[in-house]
């Protein structure tokens, strides 16, 4: 499978990988942060399989598939290491990049992420399998979707996938999250899909919740983004730019 990907920047050290939400592409997911991202570093941005440019192939869509397309394409551009920065469907994916190949990883900054059912809101998904394709045409992923797939008209072969994805989504025990070895911020929208109080119960896992002017400050980030929905994480670029730099530049 050819991967589609961009690289923009040209910064040094580690580069750092985008890995977009379920029925984006690198516009939709990234298309503000990513020019502020690339100022000061070189930026790999990916789609994977069925998404964007990336042509779908003979495969059920996985996370753990998913994130071994990303080593993959690690490999074919000589990248050892990298950091990596994925939204909410991609966040998964970099969660599952650190906990099954962490020697690939450095740090990570997941928006929007659970690491097993009860972290969505109750009832969340009730109604996956009534979805349509036709239910989500002249929204943005449609339309970035009509503008950039290979064929425009596998959109429904997309949803449809990705209803049985949404059916089985990845697990993570605690003991693994804990076990977490790569430095990772967390990024929360206020009325996200994700539960806060799951958010913050990774946090502690991840090591956070401390008194830092007694303790110091842990490796793992919490960053909660007022007056925000899950689709408008992408959108509050202005605030998470400077966050993730920070965070990545830490030594």
């Amino acid at each position: 499978m050819e991967i589609y990907h961009e690289v923009h920047g040209a910064g040094g050290g580690r580069p750092l990988v985008l890995v977009h939400g379920a029925l984006s592409g690198i516009g939709t997911s990234f298309g503000m942060i990513l020019p502020l991202l690339a100022r000061t570093r070189r930026v790999i941005a990916v789609e994977l399989q069925a998404h964007g440019r990336t042509a779908d192939i003979d495969r059920a869509l996985t996370v753990e598939a998913f994130a071994a397309d990303v080593v993959e394409l690690l490999d074919r551009l000589g990248v050892a290491r990298a950091d990596v920065f994925g939204w909410s469907m991609g966040a998964a994916v970099a969660l599952r990049l650190g906990t099954d190949h962490p020697g690939r990883v450095g740090r990570l900054v997941l928006a929007s992420v659970s690491f097993d059912d009860a972290g969505l809101h109750p009832g969340l998904l009730d109604g996956i399998a009534d979805l349509r394709p036709e239910h989500l045409h002249g929204s943005e992923f449609h339309e970035e979707y009509l503008r950039t797939a290979p064929d425009p008209a596998g959109w429904a072969r997309l949803v449809t996938k990705m209803k049985v994805l949404d059916a089985n989504l990845p697990r993570w025990t605690p003991a693994q999250i804990r076990a977490l070895a790569a430095p990772t911020m967390l990024v929360l929208a206020d009325s996200d899909i994700v539960r806060p109080e799951h958010a913050v119960r990774m946090f502690r896992l991840l090591g956070g919740g401390v008194v830092g002017d007694l303790t110091g400050l842990p490796a793992c980030r919490l960053a909660v983004l007022p007056g925000t929905a899950h689709t408008g994480v992408p959108q509050r670029a202005g605030w998470l730019a400077p966050m993730i730099d920070e965070f990545l530049d830490e030594i």
